[in-house]
């Protein structure tokens, strides 16, 4: 078949994420839809989390902020060439970002500030998960306690429990951060390298990259995000089998989705203009570690972590996102199955204490259809890598920057 002219298959079974609070006006869209809905780019069932108040570590400045209209957006107009085609595109009414996540609690640990601050000024903001995480452990000792819902459960047993309670917790996570929408892309999670799990045909890394691509595809024309979130192609550091999947079709669908000729049933042809991935810079982890040795005496970060490669020259991007760490904070206890609030690896310093340490997240602008004011990292190899560390004063502070306002210079 022609994957130019592949239409999305329907996505395996139906997915509801509850939320233990309620209502809310943030909509979680499931991607579990029947084709037909899936092909048009229309949004499938949806539920409404709680958002009957605020987490309790919303700080009255960015509560407020989240009344502000919408910010302004200048036109763009870009030509993107395609392999087969020009697409041209024009940025129109309202700002929207898109970051594509592997399983449910990635979303709270990489990047959950940097997208609560958008969303607190009124940015679009869709988290798109790949699988439900049912290969996940349980990391919460404190619930299997007597008293506690996974007291006395067997392996078999424990896995249900957790695949049942997980779907709860992502919506929960959303809430907080304050996404526009969710949308599963409904896989199952592969599990850990070289696992059983990893050949299971359902599983995300046995998906046909094209089909998968197409999922995706999907969700960027109904959203129509102006900005891509998505990992790195350097994962050296955690080689994820789901992780390295969804970079790959994350690269695919931001090439693919302006392209009518690709998936012409998924919705009318989108371009982003702006690619970025995630990275956890040398810079923080020092910061980090080096506070929690100081403040408490030890850190869980030890000589293995500094072996991971370090990509702090690749970085572009320098967002000050200090009065947004609650969204981290709150969004990581939301997964009660995968955080354990005790640990310090999650939890060794407060926000406060995080705010001073490093009141920062780092990008790399992997790729850009507009003009920036950096130097777009490209892929791996490409020279990127050992160029130096640009100066923090040439850093980008706004993902939407050559968007909304001009580049500067």
């Amino acid at each position: 078949m022609n994957a130019r002219s592949m239409s999305p298959p329907s996505i395996h079974g139906p997915v509801t994420l509850k939320s233990s609070l309620g209502a809310s006006d943030t909509v979680v869209s499931v991607g579990a839809m029947a084709t037909d809905s899936v092909c048009s780019g229309r949004a499938g069932a949806s539920v409404r989390p709680s958002r009957e108040q605020a987490p309790s570590v919303v700080t009255a400045s960015t509560q407020a902020a989240a009344t502000r209209s919408r910010a302004a957006v200048r036109v763009v107009t870009t030509t993107y060439e395609s392999r087969r085609s020009s697409v041209r595109r024009r940025v129109m009414d309202r700002l929207s970002l898109l970051t594509v996540h592997a399983h449910p609690d990635d979303e709270a640990s990489k990047g959950a500030p940097t997208l609560a601050k958008y969303s607190r000024e009124g940015v679009h903001t869709t988290l798109v998960c790949c699988t439900g995480g049912e290969e996940g452990d349980l990391n919460n000792s404190a619930l299997a306690e007597p008293g506690q819902p996974f007291h006395g459960l067997d392996a078999a047993a424990t896995k249900r429990l957790l695949a049942e309670l997980r779907p709860g917790e992502l919506a929960e996570s959303a809430r907080i951060i304050g996404f526009s929408r969710v949308e599963m892309l409904g896989y199952r999670d592969s599990g850990m390298p070289e696992s059983p799990a990893n050949s299971n045909p359902l599983s995300f890394h046995m998906a046909d990259v094209d089909e998968a691509t197409g999922r995706l595809v999907a969700s960027i024309r109904a959203n129509r995000p102006q900005v891509m979130i998505t990992y790195g192609d350097d994962q050296r550091g955690y080689p994820h089998p789901d992780h390295l999947k969804v970079h790959d079709i994350s690269v695919l669908a931001f090439d693919r989705a302006g392209d009518d000729e690709w998936y012409p049933d998924a919705g009318a042809a989108w371009q982003p203009l702006k690619l970025y991935y995630s990275v956890w810079s040398r810079a923080r982890l020092t910061a980090v570690h080096e506070a929690l040795l100081r403040l408490r005496g030890s850190s869980p970060y030890d000589e293995k972590w500094f072996e991971r490669p370090n990509l702090d020259a690749r970085i572009t991007t320098r967002l000050h996102v200090g009065d947004f760490l609650w969204a981290r904070s709150g969004a990581l206890r939301a997964h009660k199955t995968q955080v354990d609030e005790r640990e310090p690896f999650w939890f060794g310093l407060s926000d406060a204490e995080l705010a001073e340490v490093y009141p920062y997240e780092d990008w790399v602008l992997a790729r850009s259809l507009v003009p920036t004011r950096v130097a777009v990292s490209g892929a791996q190899g490409e020279g990127a890598v050992g160029d130096g560390v640009q100066p923090a004063a040439e850093l980008e502070d706004d993902l939407f920057a050559g968007i909304r306002t001009p580049a500067r210079s």
